[in-house]
This record gives C-alpha cells, sequence and structure tokens, in this order.
C-alpha cells in the first residue's frame, strides 16, 4: 500500500498555512511532512498526516479545497550520491517524477517522497531494486 498525501488548494496570503495547522491540531492531526509550492495568486500545500481520511473531512468541512493522492515514500542513506543511487534506478525505467519532496531526520537516513506519472511502475521498479517502501504505520 502507498501513503495517503492530502493536497490543500489556497490563496496565497496571510494566514492561510496558519489556519490549516490549526485547524488539524484542534482536530488532534499529527503532520508527519508538510511541502509548501506557491505560484503568485495561490498555493498547494502537501501533506502526510496521522490520519488522512479525518483531515480531508476536516478540511473539506471547514471550506478548503482539498485532493488525496497517493505518494510512494523511501528511505535511503543519508550520503553523498544516495538520492542520485535511487534516481538511477527511476531514470533506467523510464519513470517521470511529478513532484517529490524529502527530509532528514538528522540520523543515517533521509525520507523521500514521491509523486510519480505511474505509481505502479515506480513501486515495481524499486521494490525490484530491493528498496523497502515505508507504509503509513512507518511515519506515525
Amino acid at each position: 500500500m502507498n501513503i495517503r498525501q492530502i493536497s490543500i488548494f489556497v490563496e496565497n496570503k496571510h494566514g492561510r498555512l496558519f489556519e490549516v495547522s490549526k485547524l488539524l491540531g484542534e482536530n488532534g492531526i499529527n503532520l508527519k511532512a508538510l511541502y509548501l509550492a506557491d505560484t503568485t495568486d495561490f498555493g498547494v500545500i502537501r501533506l502526510i498526516v496521522s490520519d488522512p481520511d479525518k483531515a480531508y473531512s476536516v478540511l473539506k468541512t471547514n471550506g478548503f479545497t482539498v485532493g488525496k493522492n497517493e505518494v510512494i515514500v523511501v528511505s535511503i542513506p543519508d550520503v553523498a550520491g544516495g538520492l542520485a543511487a535511487l534516481l538511477e534506478i527511476i531514470n533506467i525505467n523510464s519513470i517521470n517524477i511529478e513532484y517529490m519532496y524529502a527530509f532528514a531526520g538528522g540520523g543515517e537516513s533521509a525520507t523521500l517522497v514521491f509523486r510519480f506519472n505511474n505509481t505502479e511502475a515506480a513501486a515495481e521498479a524499486l521494490n525490484s531494486a530491493g528498496i523497502e517502501l515505508l507504509q503509513e504505520n512507518d511515519l506515525l
């Protein structure tokens, strides 16, 4: 199973990220990963949270434009060239990355979140190369 991600489309104006984070916090939903991209007028907040179904419902009920999709999350050694080694697998298999974000927890590994144009093919290619895909409970 892939990891479910919430995407929130917001106006690019003061306080919108605060509103989202406060609303989730008030409902006992913990943020595990966050990515924010913006344009002049709008932004997209991508979240991995402790309870994606509840987050989706809470945000939708409070007037936010919300989407759900699946992403692939992997952990790689936090060393020089670690990302290149993983991307080589993706490149060899001609899989396109729609977007990615990453975080390093200060330990020996880094966690990468990917949205691919073909999630199933990416999962198969990574598994075949011995790359373990993280599950939602791995991030809780």
